[in-house]
């Protein structure tokens, strides 16, 4: 027993600096399992060789057969093989648990996944490299399995093996970057106004998978003197409660959903498109930020912040009316979706604290506070509405009376 005890504490827990893949926490997994699993595609050792994904392995090796086709075919594919052979031992390291795959099972598997990833990506943004009856592109539902199997995070690879494996296929004519290949895939994920990304901010970044690239898009065009305001919490009202205090509300065009501003009484926000998609994007990203001890926890805050502006379907109209909410999901749905989305998660500081502070304040003058007093109690019900603008009308008959009585000769 104590022998045993012993070789159990050996056992080393810490995380280490290069793992940036993980498995689920069970006390997230629980809340919606749908959003963690692959529809169609398994990439990465974790969900390979599922029996109900197996299909699927019959288009990574066409979508691999078409790409060493338009190489070299006699040596690309050894020169892929040889690559990341070369950083094997690396690459188990990205994986938070040990991947008890044999070496040529390993490099078979990344190599695999990693040229269907490549392939995909060029034939997105090139219509003319697509073949005939593909399936990816002739069945309506695959593209949609895709968005959400190639950013789970379960389901990655890390993103230096796609660049080895990019370099080594890629055609002296190619003009675009694996970055912009994978951000153009992704663009409408968020919403269907941003404008596009500046792919410079990219340039000295150490990406670590799809993801994480995902989480960076994000982030990247995030103004610097934002991004350093990571303090407590602090509680924000509801989207009714900001409207009846005489904030406005106002849809601003950026690269990211993140820049939330507060300008002068009006709270600007980027529109977000609220879609089937959008669940499985935003659990997962708070999955990699709750998991990593090296993400600061940005997208599970705007989480926390969407969660108190939209409490009822009438915090949802609010919101829609101004168009910063594209819902396409019921207005029920949509609402308790952010009711749940960050539940079990844990922030020690909170990205959004200068915005709370600086709407808060702005709450606690006077006329707001009087302007939500009174719509509050005398403007909630049609039949308030009406008694106030009979009291209204009796009033300034009294006043018209008044002066019609002390006027000269009357």
């Amino acid at each position: 027993m104590a022998s045993s005890m012993e070789s159990r504490m050996s056992e080393d827990p810490i995380i280490s600096p290069e793992a940036c893949i993980f498995r689920i926490p069970s006390i997230l997994y629980r809340h919606n399992e749908k959003a963690y699993i692959p529809n169609a595609f398994s990439i990465g050792p974790f969900h390979h060789g599922k029996e109900n994904l197996k299909e699927t392995e019959k288009i990574k090796f066409k979508y691999l057969q078409g790409l060493i086709r338009r190489t070299n075919p006699a040596t690309v594919l050894m020169a892929c093989i040889d690559a990341i052979k070369q950083v094997e031992n690396e690459v188990r390291s990205c994986y938070k648990e040990e991947i008890g795959m044999s070496e040529d099972e390993f490099v078979e598997m990344l190599v695999l996944d990693g040229c269907f990833i490549i392939e995909l990506l060029r034939k997105y943004a090139n219509e003319d490299q697509r073949d005939r009856g593909d399936p990816i592109f002739s069945m309506s539902c695959m593209p949609q399995y895709l968005y959400q199997d190639l950013i789970l995070l379960e389901n990655q690879i890390p993103w230096f093996v796609l660049e080895r494996l990019y370099s080594l296929t890629s055609d002296p004519f190619e003009s675009k970057s694996l970055v912009q290949l994978a951000l153009v895939f992704f663009e409408n994920v968020f919403s269907d106004e941003a404008t596009p990304v500046d792919f410079n901010l990219f340039a000295n970044q150490n990406i670590k998978h799809i993801l994480d690239l995902l989480r960076s898009s994000l982030l990247l065009p995030l103004p610097e003197e934002q991004e350093q305001e990571l303090t407590v919490w602090q509680s924000f009202p509801s989207a009714r409660v900001i409207e009846e205090s005489g904030i406005k509300f106002k849809k601003v065009k950026s690269t990211t959903i993140l820049d939330v501003k507060f300008v002068n009484g009006t709270l600007e926000m980027p529109s977000i498109l609220i879609s089937e998609f959008i669940e499985p994007a935003f659990r997962n990203l708070i999955s990699y930020e709750q998991c990593s001890p090296y993400c600061s926890p940005v997208v599970t805050c705007y989480a926390m912040l969407l969660d108190n502006l939209i409490n009822t379907t009438e915090d949802m109209n609010i919101l829609s009316k101004t168009g910063i909410l594209n819902n396409w999901l019921n207005p029920e749905d949509a609402t308790q979706f952010f009711k749940m989305l960050y539940y079990d998660t844990g922030v020690k500081e909170f990205y959004f604290q200068k915005l709370c502070v600086q709407v808060n304040k702005y709450r606690e003058k006077l006329w707001p506070r009087w302007r939500a007093f009174y719509f509050h109690n005398y403007f909630g019900k049609p039949w308030a509405i009406i008694s106030q603008i009979f009291a209204i009308l009796l009033l300034t008959l009294a006043i018209l009376q008044t002066i019609y009585t002390m006027m000269p000769g009357k």
